[in-house]
């Protein structure tokens, strides 16, 4: 009869709650010295560029296709509900409801998701490699903070690439938009659907849209950033940071979203 191997100790009650409060609240004190430093990034502007281009211009690509896909997927299936619901006469006012859901929601969700998922992994695994290396340690050896020297930069990084990935996300996707209309129906001229869309998205709305993206990178860029320096065990370890960045960042940006945009909602209302 087989021995039976009984289950390690899972520690007294409560046991698990208290380390997530743990991490929870090494989370928060890494997340308020990162803010804290984030202006020093302003005086390695080197590093800083560097960081900015590999963020912004490795999510490119993706994003590229995220904003064509989401502009005619939108239309496609708000034309469709719109004649369903209201008739024909209401295919008007499409342009207007696809910007304003493009620029409101989709081009901000689209672009937090993309940097969470490759950012928050690249950083979380860069970091962890240099810890698992010991350079982080020989950084505090030599008298160098590396909050300052490491995390800073690529937080402050993620905090600028964002909205002008948005922005990039929001304009592919209303042009799409207009190449579905004319594949569609065609009764629209450019000059038509442009000033229909200039009509919906005004500064009130487009601005607190766009501009709630960089909450988005603050917190992916820290995420990744804690995650890597605290990265132990190995090339597993290194592993293991770049997913639970990519996992907690996408969570926290979900969850910011739904905050900002009642948020939004309250002071502009």
């Amino acid at each position: 009869m087989p021995t039976l191997i009984p289950d390690p100790d899972p520690g007294p009650p409560g046991s698990e709650m208290l380390t997530l409060l743990e991490h929870v609240g090494r989370f928060t004190h890494f997340f308020l010295r990162a803010v804290i430093a984030i202006p020093g990034a302003f005086l390695q502007l080197r590093e800083l560029a560097a960081q900015v281009y590999h963020v912004l211009i490795g999510a490119l690509p993706l994003g590229l296709v995220a904003g064509l896909a989401v502009g005619a997927v939108v239309w496609m299936h708000l034309r469709d509900a719109m004649e369903q619901v209201a008739g024909h006469g209401a295919i008007q006012y499409l342009p207007q409801a696809l910007a304003l859901a493009v620029v409101l929601e989709f081009g901000p969700i689209a672009a937090g998701l993309i940097v969470a998922g490759r950012s928050g992994a690249s950083i979380g695994a860069e970091l962890g490699s240099m810890r698992l290396t010991e350079q982080i340690d020989a950084l505090e050896i030599l008298g160098l903070s590396p909050l300052r020297v490491l995390v800073a930069p690529r937080v402050l990084a993620c905090i600028l690439a964002l909205p002008l990935l948005t922005i990039i996300i929001d304009y592919l996707a209303i042009f799409s938009g207009f190449l579905a209309e004319g594949i569609s129906s065609g009764g629209l001229s450019l000059t038509q659907y442009r000033n229909a869309v200039v009509r919906a998205l005004t500064l009130r709305y487009a601005a607190p849209a766009t501009l709630k993206t960089i909450v988005f990178g603050l917190l992916i860029g820290v995420t990744g950033c804690y995650f890597g320096t605290n990265a132990s065990g190995g090339t597993e370890g290194v592993g293991r940071a770049a997913t639970r960045s990519v996992v907690v960042s996408i969570f926290l940006v979900l969850v910011a979203d739904v905050v900002l945009v009642r948020l939004i909602q309250v002071l502009t209302g």
